[in-house]
């Protein structure tokens, strides 16, 4: 197979596993009892672990080794910025996007990362791309339920989730095309990346993890950093 097919093609199915999260959280129901509503924290918990291991091992490590200082911390605190800003006017429009934003600004730039570096590195590029799918998989579940809550029908969610799918391959595709050999601009959009996220976890993802007298959901956090933290181990 051509290796942009190649790319477009595992970016999709690293998109759809943000669909299949949504499916679950369609199929899920409400959660009335206690272990129920556990795990519904938990899975919170999970995707925001996932976030931060993706911020920590993904995201910004491309551009300690590439960007300088300055450089590094422009772009970093651009991201988070600009998202306290989107997140501060979505809350005063009376919604709180931040797992549907969370999934986007991890899924995008490492869609386009997984671009660039396939072309050179196929093992590093496949596991990246199984990295992703791992993070879309409770980020879509987290965002379907929280886009639930703001009165969008469940049709309307699911069509959404696989429209997001479909930006996998063209950043990717853009990402093998036009920033293969731009190594910096590449690390600084990843680091604008880890900005706006690590912002959105603290701010709104971490808080609806934690459920009062229960002490196990924020284990989820734990699980979802391991398994980011295993995945940079793979890629090494």
């Amino acid at each position: 197979m051509d290796i942009l097919a190649t790319i477009v093609t595992i970016a999709w199915l690293s998109g759809l596993c943000a669909f299949a999260g949504g499916l679950g959280a369609r199929f899920s129901g409400r959660a009335r009892t206690a272990t129920q509503q556990e795990l519904m924290h938990g899975i919170v918990a999970f995707g925001g672990g996932i976030l931060v291991a993706a911020v920590a091992f993904a995201l910004i490590p491309e551009g300690m080794e590439v960007l300088p200082p300055a450089g590094l911390a422009v772009a970093f605190l651009v991201g988070g910025g600009l998202f306290c800003v989107i997140d501060a006017y979505l809350e005063r429009r009376g919604g709180n996007w931040a797992q549907f934003m969370a999934l986007l600004m991890d899924f995008v730039p490492e869609a386009i990362s997984l671009g660039a570096v396939f072309g050179h590195d196929r093992r590093l590029g496949t596991l990246l791309a199984a990295f992703i799918g791992l993070q879309n998989l409770p980020e879509g579940f987290n965002a379907f339920r929280d886009m639930r809550h703001l009165g969008l029908s469940s049709r309307r969610i699911l069509l959404v989730l696989l429209a997001v799918s479909v930006l996998g391959p063209l950043a990717a595709g853009l990402g093998y095309l036009f920033l293969e050999d731009r190594p910096a601009l590449t690390a600084a959009i990843m680091a604008f990346a880890g900005g706006g996220i690590l912002y959105l976890v603290f701010q709104d993802i971490a808080p609806q993890s934690r459920m009062r007298n229960h002490w196990t959901p924020p284990l989820g956090a734990v699980m979802g950093f391991m398994i980011g933290m295993l995945g940079n181990v793979l890629v090494v």
